[in-house]
């Protein structure tokens, strides 16, 4: 049994379980059928945690499975330089998965293509990866519904760091983060198998959406009122979860957003005020940073107020950054203004 967050020791490491991946994508803001050249960056929905809390001072262990290729070897490097303990990290023969991102402009939206069939990761199997060692002395594990997405060896992984982090009693934060065309790439049933992910967890990142799909009933995101009820519903399902955090996101265009967070315990609620994100760099890993900033706060023992606010604000940053990964360092993070963007001497 995972300890509760609420006795959790705060002080150990985060570790965080899944697919690293290679983006590449035109340069600026070109269709891919414009492109002479492709840009590559590393990235992957629990590495980008990993990357933002080791930025933010934060002891970080990256559990995954990379090919034995340069390409293995330029996930690993960059993930290593970033901050994040990579000694966890197994090699084997295989691909690196990969994604394509068709940067959106003005009212044309973006667009992301999948190559990660038959990746390394998502043929590995659970017993060739470290997890006993990295949970040691661990404060929490992160991972995200992207992993069992990939098929029925991705449920295995899941299933297997869940387990695992069960056994050493270290709490879990799970992302919801789902992505419809990976599991309509194969005979899924991510309601049962994320039903199951959740109910190990004692933190979730998800909206009304999220907790629909878990529960087969349809709840409103229309409100403060409707976003509680929701949540109020889930931890009546899950008994396991304490801490609900989600984002609220009304896309004006590409590069205009609109953008409000809020966390929920059994005992206490806050929901921010929405704030105006413009001039939008890239919007991939913020989703990431958001629960980077949340667990932030959660880490220091901040309440529901400071986790929201913290989590929107490293978001909001993100937003200002090319690439998967939030490097905002506590500096930049203690200094975020909403009415931001003079120069600071």
């Amino acid at each position: 049994m995972a300890r509760a967050v609420s006795g959790a020791d705060r002080t150990g490491a985060v570790v965080c379980f899944g697919e690293m991946l290679l983006r590449l994508s035109p340069p600026g803001v070109r269709m891919m059928v414009q492109a002479q050249s492709l840009d590559m960056v590393v990235g992957g929905a629990e590495a980008n945690v990993a990357a933002a809390l080791a930025s933010l001072g934060h002891e970080t262990r990256m559990v995954t499975l990379l090919p034995l290729s340069p390409l293995g070897d330029k996930a690993k490097a960059d993930l290593g330089a970033a901050g994040v303990t990579t000694r966890f990290i197994t090699r084997a023969p295989g691909r690196m998965g990969l994604y394509f991102l068709e940067p959106g402009a003005g009212l044309r939206p973006s667009s992301i293509t999948y190559d990660r069939a038959d990746s390394a990761f998502a043929l590995a199997s659970p017993a060739a990866l470290d997890l006993k060692g990295a949970l040691q002395g661990a404060a929490l594990l992160h991972l995200s519904g992207i992993t069992p997405a990939l098929g029925p060896g991705g449920v295995a992984l899941a299933e297997a760091a869940v387990a695992a982090a069960q056994e050493a009693g270290v709490p879990i934060c799970f992302d919801g983060n789902y992505r419809a065309l990976l599991w309509d790439a194969w005979d899924s049933d991510p309601r049962a198998i994320l039903t199951r992910l959740v109910g190990a967890a004692t933190m979730l990142i998800g909206n009304h959406r999220d907790i629909s799909l878990l529960l087969g009933k349809t709840f409103s995101g229309d409100g403060a009122e409707r976003r509680r009820e929701a949540v109020e519903a889930a931890f009546e399902a899950f008994p396991n979860l304490e801490l609900i955090a989600s984002t609220a996101r009304h896309v004006v265009s590409s590069d205009h957003h609109r953008i409000a967070a809020r966390v929920d315990s059994r005992a206490s609620k806050h929901q921010t005020a929405e704030i105006d994100v413009t001039g939008i760099v890239d919007r991939i890993g913020t989703g990431d940073a958001f629960a980077a900033g949340v667990l932030h706060q959660f880490l220091q023992g901040g309440d529901a107020q400071a986790m929201a606010e913290c989590g929107l604000a490293l978001a909001a940053l993100k937003h200002s950054l090319p690439g998967d990964f939030c490097l905002i360092g506590p500096a930049e993070l203690a200094a975020f203004s909403a009415s931001g963007g003079d120069v600071r001497r």
